[in-house]
């Protein structure tokens, strides 16, 4: 099965036609109405049943498995954080998933819980960035213990809950936030053919560093149209060196 964008670059913003070629050659145009359609049709789990059996098994077990070993972690960072600053202990963000189903993304909080008093400081930055891959540098929200567990993707720990309620898997796309669907073009719906991951093409890739939004699209549709078993640990052996070094990270 194979996936045709009717684009003249993969890098353009004026075209947003995408078109799907199945096996026997029919050509279907993308409705507009439906921009999860491709995702739909373009599904993972129907090209290898046996890989993505065992993909969603792994997941499992090697979850479960992480939140044993990892929770004095889990322990640890619950008192530093309540310890450090007021507000709950986990962060819980609207994501879209499999499909177009939303849910919710959990992490260890790392802001200030009165973030929203630095408003004018990050509407002013936002300005000057990306509006979907912006990052705002030195941000004032972020706490002390927060830049260290950023660095060290420890505040992502708690996304082994979401892997195992199938939310998501330990290696796919980057998870979406729903806010910003209405920025997107349609052909990259094509990201929500699969369940987000923990990281992925564009973590071992350059993760924060990586802000040319037109390169992560590439990166995440690599991973989509090519994807098996293989691919996803030789990712998960790539995360880290890059999660121990601290690289690019938010």
């Amino acid at each position: 099965m194979s996936l045709y964008i009717e684009n003249k670059s993969i890098n353009s913003n004026t075209n947003d036609s995408l078109l799907y070629k199945a096996e026997d050659k029919n050509i279907i145009r993308l409705q507009k109405a439906d921009p999860f359609w491709i995702a739909r049709n373009f599904n993972l789990q129907k090209r290898d049943a046996i890989q993505w059996t065992i993909k969603r098994a792994f997941d499992i077990v090697a979850s479960t498995i992480g939140l044993i070993v990892a929770s004095p972690v889990f322990l640890i960072l619950s008192i530093l954080i309540k310890f450090e600053s007021r507000g709950p202990v986990f962060y819980k963000s609207k994501r879209t998933g499999l499909y177009g189903k939303e849910f919710y993304l959990y992490k260890f909080r790392s802001m200030k819980q009165d973030a929203e008093l630095y408003e004018d400081k990050v509407r002013e930055q936002f300005k000057e960035a990306d509006s979907i891959m912006y990052k705002i540098e030195d941000d004032p929200r972020i706490t002390s213990l927060g830049k260290f567990i950023r660095k060290y993707s420890l505040d992502e720990l708690p996304q082994l809950f979401n892997v195992i309620k199938g939310e998501m898997s330990l290696v796919g796309p980057r998870a979406r936030a729903t806010r910003d669907l209405w920025l997107y073009k349609k052909w990259h719906y094509i990201f929500f053919a699969t369940v987000p991951g923990i990281t992925g093409m564009w973590q071992t890739n350059g993760r924060s560093n990586l802000k040319d939004f037109d390169k992560v699209v590439k990166l995440e549709y690599e991973y989509i149209t090519s994807w098996n078993i293989i691919l996803d640990f030789y990712l998960l052996l790539k995360t880290i060196p890059a999660v121990i070094l601290g690289k690019g990270a938010a």
